[in-house]
């Protein structure tokens, strides 16, 4: 172990958020629609129907308790 290599440390400076200047904001305005893989359709139709399902249920579940449905 050498000198130079004993005492080698780097020196970080933090700065909290708050105290540090704002970053510039990414304008989105111009970027388009993004494309989506048949992947991401799939999962989002999924999705939309998993939704459908739970307030159907839900709205089922209220007519129920709300006496309009008896079952």
């Amino acid at each position: 172990m050498t000198a130079s290599t004993e005492f080698d440390r780097k020196l970080y400076v933090v700065i909290h958020p708050l105290d540090d200047e704002p970053e510039g904001k990414v304008e989105t305005e111009n970027l388009g629609p993004m494309r989506m893989t048949t992947t991401v359709r799939v999962c989002l139709y999924a999705l939309r129907a998993y939704l459908l399902l739970m307030f159907g249920m839900l709205g089922f579940r209220v007519l129920q308790l709300a006496g309009v449905i008896r079952g």
